[in-house]
């Protein structure tokens, strides 16, 4: 959430600058895809300027940053505020509000072995406690599966010490950065809730030019080239898992440092943008990754209440100047359908009425051009922009609301393994609490060559997860026991009358009188010998007795 300042003298160069780079886009802008009303099934990957599902349907990300994981207390902030803000009610409040994407910032000392999360209030979220930040990103990430939210990951921060200009320090290596990288991509494989990695939070300049330090674009500076880096960081991702996002935010300034004015080096003004902001330069020089359609430009946008003398503000023609602005710092790459653009970060507190008219602007643009976006932040505490959530983390601030509400596309879809939609908990119209996360063993890898069809042996673990006045979870885990794979699998079970389903995951679930079916979804239909699948519900009606009669493809399971 940082900037680069210019001059004031700059303004009208600006101006100039950016009125010549909105005529040369003109000729080239295209229209944005049909936007999904939810946020689509299985994996995500890029077709141009739009981001869409495994069935090629274009997805519109809406999504708000939760902070916290990236600081001291090495989890999300509000996990000690009072009833009904526990850490389940204000991610059923995000996605009730629309919110269909959650951005989790966090920081290398978070994934470290004996990292402690603190802060959390062990009498509205007792089900925390004693538990590792890891732990805890884990049910945060299940939990808003069930909403039908997508989760990108967020390296903040190197450690929790705070921001620096480059991804990497004295202390912190890129390769340590990788592997703590290629962990998480391992630990969420097979969960298309966790779509990606926003590789490093806003690198930026530092030092004067031309002995500057900081992140540049395209310098070919081994050390400090950001666009460099992000490909050797993004490729060893996609060679652990290849079915990510890789989102990369731009540099403040290209040159990597500041001007230098008392050695008359200009400012061009055009070279320098809020931190993380600046990827005018990607078309020139894209970041190249060797798994095709996994791309997506991440920049920043920033008001007033953040830096109040970005040249833009003063502008005679405000707010009307601004989608030049945004069209010669990355708008183009979106629409020049070069690739797909995700606002990682925006914010204000709108204490200056100038903001309200900067992100009015800014969301009709997104609204425009078919851009996703996550908000900063649900956060209350953050200490130049505040949050959509006030200080008890649950009650909202209407006029933020008010302005993004318009250009939200809610929940409902089924990313899978999740359940794609809520049903009622004891407390509240939201989903109901699951004790146990589903298992991310759920997509079986297939480690033998499948045989058409196939019945086979098998055995079955039915637990019930949770349950609430007129309604349960269950899982049924079955487990192929047969010396062949099964291709593609099918489980059944019976549930006593009066049980209705309200939701399914792990497989497409669906319900004939009192048979349950779970059929092998499309990006894993075969169960490998000793391979096993965890298929979640929510159903209402009794949960006792208790799902029988489990099936593999008709044969009954041990």
């Amino acid at each position: 959430m940082r900037f680069k300042s210019r001059p004031a003298a700059l303004v009208a160069a600006v101006s100039a600058a950016l009125a010549t780079a909105a005529t040369a886009l003109v000729a080239v802008t295209l229209t944005a895809g049909p936007a999904s009303a939810d946020t689509g099934t299985g994996y995500l990957h890029t077709n141009g300027r739009n981001i869409v599902d495994s069935a090629g349907k274009t997805v519109r990300l809406t999504g708000i940053n939760w902070f916290g994981m990236e600081t001291d207390n090495k989890t999300f902030h509000g996990l000690w505020a009072n009833a009904p803000a526990t850490w389940k009610g204000q991610l059923d409040k995000m996605a009730s509000l629309g919110f269909n994407t959650l951005r989790v910032p966090y920081s290398g000392d978070a994934l470290k072995a004996g990292a402690a999360a603190t802060g959390i209030n062990d009498y509205t979220n007792p089900d925390l406690i004693g538990l590792s930040p890891l732990q805890i990103l884990d049910k945060v990430i299940a939990y808003a599966g069930t909403k039908g939210m997508r989760v990108i990951l967020d390296r903040h921060r190197p450690t929790a010490a705070g921001q620096t200009p480059l991804w990497y320090t004295a202390s912190v290596s890129e390769a340590s950065m990788i592997a703590d990288w290629q962990m998480l991509a391992a630990r969420y494989a097979g969960n298309p809730t966790v779509i990606g990695a926003d590789l490093f939070n806003e690198p930026h300049a530092e030092g004067t030019d031309p002995a500057a330090t900081g992140a540049c674009w395209g310098c070919d500076v081994q050390a400090r080239d950001w666009r460099l880096a992000a490909e050797r960081i993004g490729n060893a991702i996609l060679q652990t898992n290849s079915n990510w996002l890789i989102f990369v935010e731009g540099v403040s300034c290209l040159s990597g440092g500041v001007a230098n004015v008392w050695d008359n080096i200009p400012d061009d003004p055009m070279a320098c943008d809020w931190w993380g902001g600046n990827l005018s330069a990607a078309i020139d020089k894209p970041v190249r990754l060797n798994v095709a359609n996994r791309l997506v430009y991440s920049p920043h946008e920033y008001g007033i209440s953040v830096y109040d003398r970005q040249s833009w503000f003063n502008d005679p023609n405000f707010p009307n100047n601004l989608p030049a602005v945004w069209d010669a710092f990355w708008g183009k790459i979106a629409k020049q359908n070069v690739a797909p653009i995700m606002i990682g970060e925006f914010g204000s507190t709108l204490a200056n009425p100038l903001d309200v008219q900067w992100l009015t602007k800014l969301m009709a643009y997104i609204g425009d051009n078919g851009l996703s976006f996550t908000y900063w932040s649900w956060n209350p505490n953050s200490g130049d922009t505040g949050g959509i959530a006030l200080d008890d983390w649950y009650s909202i601030n209407q006029t933020k609301y008010n302005i993004l509400q318009p250009y939200l596309n809610p929940p409902s879809g089924n990313p899978s393994p999740q359940p794609s939609s809520a049903s009622p908990s004891p407390s509240r119209s939201t989903s109901p609490s699951p004790s146990v996360s589903p298992s991310r063993s759920a997509s079986p890898s297939p480690s033998a060559s499948p045989s058409p069809g196939g019945n086979g042996t098998c055995t079955k673990v039915v637990t019930i997860t949770n349950s609430w006045q007129g309604g349960y979870q269950a899982e049924v885990k079955v487990t192929n026991t047969s010396t062949s794979a099964v291709n593609p699998w099918t489980v059944t079970w019976t549930v006593p009358s009066g049980v209705a389903l309200t939701n399914g995951w792990n497989a497409t679930v669906t319900q004939s009188g009192t048979t349950i079916t779970a059929a092998a979804p499309s990006w894993s239909t075969s169960l490998a010998p000793g391979a096993s699948v965890a298929i979640g519900y929510t159903a209402t009606g009794p949960s006792s007795p208790a799902p029988s009669n489990v099936k593999l493809n008709g044969v009954t399971c041990a």
